[in-house]
């Protein structure tokens, strides 16, 4: 596409400049992400029941993506808070929202350390059940829940976020670790594939670009698979910020991940307009959270710089999700700081397209 760029500001292109490119206001307005990127890979997005019934955002899904992922539905405290009762409301609404509408959907979750019942992990007196009693709850929440899905869910995050934050430990000292050891990961894909053989497999996990991160996922991946443990693929949640990661750190991932035969997703995608805490703090007296023209030139770059990398390696990412619809509402908000607003998204709180979105649809398609 050719594009003619307006320069707004003093005549001049500057840092506080806005660029924006003049296909804004000429493109087809029934034209989405998932147009652009047709010839690329799906692009879908993090929903909940609630947006889905809100006419302006339904909307805005509906001309914008192909793929839709249950942010908290499917989630195993949502979705099985007693041992012997589910809730399939809100699941069952989403997928039926994607088969109304002719939407890929992706399951999320069905093993994380958080959002778990304490019922899963302990017996009727209060104590830790035994590996063999987890192991069958395991299995008879995964079959339940892909099987009622089999045929309408493509790709299942079967394992999430089990390699530990800190960089001198391997696992996370979860729960299912502490009662089950590593055969926790290995039951949860053989139990996945035999309820639907047909379905994806992902083992999903955050901060998988920074070296120390990448190179414990690739170890558990390598295992896994010379073990003949069906994983079909990775996601890179990719939680990222106008800070990181870099190109470099970008493409080291992929081709990594990539090189173990695992095809890649890019599965919950947001910018953060600030760094990353680890750790949360409280908001300053008059801090500004303000969204200024520095912050949005900084995003824009790092939206073009990813999705310029995405397009490179179209041959291994099967799918780019962004991780909630605008900035009206984003799980960015008053985390990790409360009270701070962010700004991560490609659409604005009036569920506009920003200017880094025209960066993210440039180039040659």
């Amino acid at each position: 596409m050719n594009f003619k760029l307006l320069i707004a500001c003093c005549g001049f292109l500057c840092g506080a400049c806005v660029v924006a490119p003049a296909t804004a206001q000429t493109d087809s307005p029934g034209k989405g992400l998932k147009d652009y990127y047709k010839n690329y890979f799906p692009i879908g997005v993090a929903v909940s029941p609630g947006s889905l019934k809100r006419p302006d955002a339904s909307a805005l899904i509906l001309r914008e993506f192909n793929s839709i992922t249950p942010e908290n539905a499917m989630k195993m405290g949502p979705i099985h808070p007693k041992e012997n009762e589910y809730y399939w409301k809100d699941a069952d609404s989403i997928v039926a929202f994607a088969q109304r509408n002719g939407l890929k959907v992706r399951g999320h979750n069905l093993c994380w350390h958080e959002q778990t019942p304490d019922w899963l992990f302990k017996n009727a007196d209060g104590k830790l059940v035994d590996k063999e009693t987890l192991l069958k709850r395991l299995k008879d929440h995964i079959t339940t829940v892909v099987n009622r899905y089999k045929g309408k869910i493509y790709a299942w995050d079967v394992v999430n976020e089990a390699i530990d934050d800190d960089s001198t430990k391997f696992l996370r000292n979860s729960l299912w670790y502490q009662i089950c050891g590593e055969d926790f990961i290995i039951k949860a894909f053989e139990y996945a594939h035999a309820a639907d053989p047909k379905a994806v497999l992902f083992y999903n996990d955050y901060n998988t670009e920074r070296p120390e991160k990448r190179d414990r996922v690739y170890r558990l991946l390598k295992k896994l698979n010379d073990a003949g443990v069906p994983v079909d693929a990775v996601g890179l949640q990719a939680h990222w910020s106008i800070y990181e990661p870099t190109q470099g750190e970008l493409k080291a991932a992929i081709e990594k991940f990539a090189s173990l035969g695992l095809k890649i997703q890019v599965t919950e995608l947001d910018m953060s307009v600030y760094p990353w805490e680890k750790n949360m703090r409280t908001k300053k007296p008059g801090e500004n959270d303000t969204y200024t023209p520095e912050l949005q030139a900084k995003q824009m770059a790092q939206y073009k710089m990813v999705f310029d990398v995405f397009r490179q390696y179209k041959k291994v990412i099967t799918g780019v999700t962004f991780w909630n619809i605008s900035d009206r509402e984003t799980w960015l908000d008053d985390y990790p700081v409360p009270g701070r607003k962010n700004y991560p998204l490609l659409f604005d709180t009036n569920l506009q397209r920003k200017k880094a979105y025209w960066e993210v649809v440039r180039g040659d398609f």
